[in-house]
């Protein structure tokens, strides 16, 4: 007779098998099976497999929905800041094909900058040079800092840092440190919803097929307005994308507004701004080479591509959290915020609500090394 551990064993290799056979899960089935790989239930093996079969066979909106479901239920602690106003995420699902200098980050900072409350989620590298917790932790960021700091930052001063590796902690945390291949989870983990207040959110998506499903299990699992845009590149294939608003080619846009799902085209004429070539936005060649990059455009150094770049993503969040639907507008708005240095002084807040004792020492020493 079978004990519990070896029909457990078998159960799950069944939903492997049937991934593997191009049938789907249901809501309920993905949410279990998801729930035993984030809470380490099975062999790493069979947790590889599984995730893989997924990936391959490509999953529906509901089996997002319940992969969602098991992640937000069992391993995303939350924050609960105390205001009225809703808040705005600004995120990426990363493993895009052109690499860019992180653009998320700083567009939050430009976002809070101009008025909206953001609390801006990341974590770190997957298959790039640096994710947002690599390159705010050379800033002076502190990952152990409790998220409580987070939460009063946002309080004080509209913007916040809830790192992954912090509000994930079970399952996803211990995933993304050995995983170099996408997932799911490069799907869903963007989707989380640490902060009790975020109602809104700009989630690029690192293939254009993916930008209508990111909108549905959004939709489906109560967020009220969502941007999925996939960035392109004029001298590149379509296929090769960037998972951002796009300065060197149109974009493509996938929108959740008033309960309505729409597609369209942008270009970066529609924000106001030059098209330029993907060689003036890609990443650097190292982490610390993002964050000088970021940290010129930030404090004036660099008004060029970069900081276009910057500010229409930007503008993306002030339109979905409703302070300027206007694309033209928005990116005047975010670029007025770094002029008047609004926006270096939200990270230069965050660094030292969420940097520990040394953390603004190190960004000062950062801002004038670029001097």
């Amino acid at each position: 007779m079978l004990n519990e551990k070896e029909k457990n064993l078998r159960a799950f290799g069944k939903m492997i098998m049937k991934l593997a056979q191009g049938r789907d899960l249901s809501r309920s089935e993905s949410r279990e099976c998801y729930c035993q790989v984030i809470l380490n239930k099975q062999p790493e093996l069979q947790q590889g497999a599984f995730l893989m079969s997924h990936l391959t066979k490509g999953p529906t909106t509901e089996e997002l929905c319940g992969a969602w479901d098991a992640l937000y239920e069992f391993d995303t602690e939350k924050i609960k800041p105390d205001f009225a106003e809703d808040c705005c995420d600004i995120v990426g699902t990363g493993s895009d094909a052109l690499k860019t200098v992180n653009v998320s980050t700083p567009a939050a900072f430009i976002a809070a900058a101009c008025g909206i409350r953001v609390a801006k989620k990341g974590a770190r590298l997957v298959t790039g040079v640096s994710g947002a917790t690599d390159i705010l932790e050379i800033m002076g960021l502190q990952l152990d800092t409790p998220l409580s700091r987070a939460n009063q930052c946002l309080e004080e001063h509209g913007i916040c840092y809830l790192p992954g590796e912090s509000f994930l902690k079970s399952g996803w945390a211990r995933l993304i440190q050995s995983m170099r291949f996408t997932s799911i989870f490069n799907i869903i983990g963007p989707l989380t919803r640490p902060c009790a207040k975020t109602t809104s959110i700009v989630i690029g998506a690192y293939a254009e097929s993916l930008c209508p499903q990111l909108v549905e299990v959004l939709k489906n699992t109560g967020t009220k307005a969502v941007i999925s845009p996939y960035g392109m590149s004029e001298k590149h294939e379509k296929h090769l994308g960037i998972d951002e608003i796009s300065v060197c080619g149109p974009t493509a846009i996938v929108e959740l507004r008033q309960g309505k799902i729409e597609s369209y085209i942008l270009s970066p004429a529609d924000f106001g701004v030059k098209q330029c070539n993907y060689e003036e936005v890609a990443s650097r060649e190292s982490a610390q080479g993002n964050v000088r990059a970021v940290l010129k455009v930030l404090s004036g150094r660099d008004e060029g591509p970069l900081a276009d770049l910057f500010a229409v993503n930007a503008a993306a969040a002030l339109r979905v959290s409703g302070r300027e639907d206007d694309p033209k507008k928005g990116t005047a708005l975010a670029l007025e915020a770094i002029a008047s240095g609004r926006a270096l002084e939200k990270l230069r807040r965050l660094i030292e609500y969420q940097g520990g004792e040394k953390g603004l020492d190190k960004f000062e020493k950062l801002l004038k090394q670029l001097c």
